[in-house]
């Protein structure tokens, strides 16, 4: 029997694949009208995702784990010297 809390995992992860395909389509689009309506498209899923992710946080069903500040910035340091 599936839970409110399985429903919302479930939400979360297909409106993060949506976020993908809307990605991926606007930086393979070949108009920019197409590449605009994939962006919109993007930044709508974007925030339902976001709004996914705050009522599970809210309710201790999905929480994000703090990053040690010493990894952060060994990672900052390890792409300060990459340039283009």
């Amino acid at each position: 029997m599936t839970n409110d809390r399985d429903l919302m995992e479930n939400m979360l992860l297909l409106e993060k694949g949506v976020c993908d395909l809307f990605m991926h389509g606007a930086i393979e689009s070949s108009t920019a009208q197409v590449r605009n309506t994939f962006e919109d498209s993007l930044h709508t899923a974007l925030s339902l995702q976001d709004q996914i992710y705050t009522k599970m946080e809210e309710r201790g069903w999905y929480s994000a784990e703090q990053a040690d500040s010493s990894k952060i910035n060994s990672v900052k340091m390890k792409f300060s010297g990459a340039c283009c």
